[in-house]
């Protein structure tokens, strides 16, 4: 049978780089976040009219605990490395868009990149300076 000696024996992936951990956390928040909202949708009577600003919160959310990961991977810079997992995070998210939605490129897809860059850059700012 199991017991915990051999459970602690199992090895763990650990990622390194600030920018793939920023990513990684993101991606996992951005899911988890989509699944709420559809169940939301689903079972509720949640209008559909509001869900684009829930989109963009739940972007901003996941961008910011992206850059809470990055920035806590990195030593120092913690904006700068945020800033560029959401960043990096954004154009994922509207290429997506644009290659399977046929989603078109306007004011809306320049403000998605503003507020994945500024909530990334200041989860990176939080990051970097928690205890570790």
């Amino acid at each position: 049978m199991f017991s915990m000696n051999s459970l602690s024996k199992v090895p763990r992936l650990r990622i390194t780089s600030p920018l793939l951990s920023g990513l990684v956390n993101a991606t996992i928040c951005l899911l988890l976040g989509m699944l709420l909202l559809s169940l939301l949708l689903a079972f509720t009577d949640f209008k559909e009219q509001s869900v684009t600003a829930w989109v963009y919160m739940i972007h901003a959310i996941s961008s910011a605990i992206g850059g809470i990961g990055s920035g806590k991977r990195a030593v120092n810079k913690g904006w700068y490395n945020g800033g560029i997992a959401g960043l990096i995070y954004g154009i994922i998210v509207l290429l997506t868009g644009f290659l399977g939605l046929d989603a078109h490129f306007d004011a809306s897809t320049i403000a998605m990149l503003v507020l994945t860059f500024a909530s990334g850059a200041l989860g990176g700012m939080i990051g970097v300076n928690r205890k570790k």
